[in-house]
């Protein structure tokens, strides 16, 4: 099969065919072209997308981030971002791979076209005026031959006349002679003529065309594999970056798998955690005692109604408490509870006016918990360095945040310090790098900053160990021991209570009321010194030595043996007992306890 045999009369249609495969040719470079842009197109929405659902730097979102569900979102997104970085290398390759090869084979290609059509037309002129020689040598001949037909058939009717003169015989004989002559010289040159156009047009239609018609043949085969090699190319493109892009599809199913709801739910109780109990039950308000003094005959307990009329706990019972005194346990310093007089719905002082019970519970069931210090928030002031302004539980967080920042800084500090030194004896060694005087100064600036770091950290630890000795607890004993604490500290109360302070934040409040204050507290107190002792419900052994410096605490000295009376209720203490007069709260990390079963049960 070729093209040379088969199609030796298809010049011109062989040269449309040829050009269409180039055109085709150009066409998949064309269609290649607009995949890559589009793959860089959709690459860079990709990236964009991601990019728009990144948590934003220090700020409210970046805090959301540590839960697992958010954090396997930021992994996805990062996965996206990877995924979009292989349409990238897919646009890469497809440019470099195919769309530059092929377009630097379509010039050959056109080039080499160019060349075999030029050599087909100038066979094809060739032989076209070898034609043209063919036909005039033809025409020549034939029109000799009639002329010497013509001489001859002159020359016989003079030659019959006998009036015509021998002379004109002989000229007319003469004549026809020439006229003979040239055309047989014609016929002998018609014939070299046609011999040798036979030969070129045999040549032209069995070697010259043939030659051609097969060199465009091949030309044409190597441009239809061209584009099945080019297409074997624009399929490995995409499978080279299977397994990559799999990797990422992988990598998102492993960040859903990290995903963990009960962790999740942990660090939401960690980030909103107040650290107060829960208030008390609101006690009894018997509005009959009015009644009941009017109607007394007493004048010893009208004088006392009159005095305290808020304060009716209704029975000395051992099990009920005034509402809102949160017995919290006292580790160092005591616990930041508000005292009687600064809890919103507790008893009111004398000079209180008294709210209707539904209002208040109301209010309450409403109301998210008044934090310390929450009024100065309210009128706009700064935020405390201490962040006494925040519950107790994410006060302690805060806190352990800007001890950890000021470790990193020290620790950061003692590196540079660390380097300057090395330097320093470096200089030493070898005066000629330079002068190591010049390092005091900043050796010495480096130092003062430590200093000033640890100072910084020591007075952050110290409010942190504060923190965590006042975060609230369950048992009886810390209660007292901060409404005791609360009375004996009205400062704090002032700056928490609403009902004593000015609408400019002042303090209105007469100071002897805060003595009633006091003097109340001290009465509860009195009220539950008759409890009996607790009983033990197990034992325990000190691992390290506590002093207890703070009140509500219990010293303990390293391998000591004490009763349990009050097990831990997740807040980091244990009430411990050493003999019937001796008991406190000690860091349930100080002491191994062992519970006594039967008693734990009971």
């Amino acid at each position: 099969m070729s093209w040379g045999t088969e199609l030796w009369d298809q010049f011109d249609n062989l040269e449309k065919h040829t050009q269409w495969g180039i055109d085709t040719l150009e066409k998949c470079i064309k269609f290649v072209k607009e995949r890559t842009e589009i793959e860089l197109s959709y690459a860079k929405q990709l990236r964009n997308l991601s990019k728009k659902y990144q948590p934003k730097k220090n700020s409210k979102e970046e805090e959301e981030y540590k839960y697992t569900s958010c954090k396997a979102f930021i992994s996805t997104l990062n996965e996206m971002n990877d995924y979009a970085g292989q349409h990238e290398v897919i646009s890469e390759n497809m440019a470099s791979q195919i769309i530059v090869d092929l377009a630097r084979y379509v010039q050959e290609l056109k080039q080499e076209r160019k060349s075999n059509f030029h050599d087909g037309r100038k066979a094809q002129q060739h032989i076209e005026t070898c034609w043209k020689q063919l036909e005039s040598s033809k025409r020549r001949f034939e029109r000799d031959c009639k002329e010497a037909d013509r001489a001859q058939q002159y020359f016989e009717k003079m030659d019959a006349d006998i009036n015509v003169t021998k002379a004109d015989v002989e000229k007319a004989r003469q004549q026809a002679q020439i006229r003979h002559q040239m055309a047989e010289d014609s016929k002998a040159d018609y014939s070299s003529i046609l011999q040798k156009f036979n030969h070129e047009q045999h040549e032209y239609y069995h070697t010259h065309i043939p030659n051609i018609f097969q060199k465009i043949q091949e030309m044409e085969e190597r441009r239809i594999v061209r584009i099945g090699e080019s297409m074997k190319t624009y399929a490995e493109v995409d499978r080279q970056v299977i397994p990559i892009i799999g990797k990422c599809l992988d990598g998102i199913v492993k960040a859903a798998e990290s995903i963990d709801q009960k962790n999740d739910s942990q660090l939401v109780i960690e980030a909103y955690k107040s650290g107060f109990e829960p208030p008390g039950d609101i006690e009894f308000e018997d509005y009959t005692q009015p009644m009941k003094r009017t109607v007394s005959d007493n004048s010893l307990s009208n004088s006392r109604g009159e005095g305290k009329p808020d304060l009716k706990f209704g029975g000395k019972s051992k099990g009920k408490l005034w509402p809102f005194i949160k017995k919290n346990k006292p580790p160092p310093p005591p616990p930041a509870s508000a005292s009687p007089s600064a809890v919103p719905n507790g008893p009111q002082s004398p000079k209180q006016q008294k709210e209707p019970l539904s209002h208040r519970f109301n209010e309450f069931m409403t109301s998210k918990p008044k934090i310390h210090c929450f009024r100065s928030l309210k009128r706009g002031g700064a935020t405390p360095e201490d962040f006494s302004n925040l519950p107790p539980e994410q006060r302690r967080k805060k806190l352990q945040q800007k001890v950890d920042e000021l470790s990193k800084e020290i620790q950061k500090e003692m590196d540079q310090r660390d380097a300057i030194t090395k330097m320093k004896d470096v200089y030493l060694k070898n005066p000629q790098m330079g002068d190591p005087a010049s390092l005091d100064h900043k050796l010495a600036e480096v130092s003062q900053n430590i200093e000033k770091l640890r100072l910084e950290t020591q007075k952050f630890e110290a409010w942190l160990a504060e923190v965590e000795g006042r975060l609230p607890a369950r048992s009886e004993q810390a209660r007292r021991q901060s409404g005791l604490y609360d009375s004996q500290n009205p400062p704090t109360v002032n700056n928490c209570a609403q009902d004593r302070e000015s609408p400019d934040g002042s303090y209105t409040e007469e100071q002897s009321q805060e003595s009633e204050v006091k003097v109340l507290a001290t009465d509860f107190d009195d009220e539950f010194d008759d409890e009996e002792p607790l009983p033990a419900i197990g034992t325990c052994k000190a691992l390290y030595t506590f002093e207890g410096q703070n009140e509500g605490t219990i010293s303990v000295v390293e391998g000591e043996t004490l009763y349990v009376i009050e097990e831990d209720k997740g807040d980091g203490w244990t009430r411990i007992r050493r003999n019937e007069d001796e008991e406190g709260y000690v860091p349930t990390s100080y002491v191994e306890v062992c519970l006594d079963k039967n008693a734990k049960d009971s």
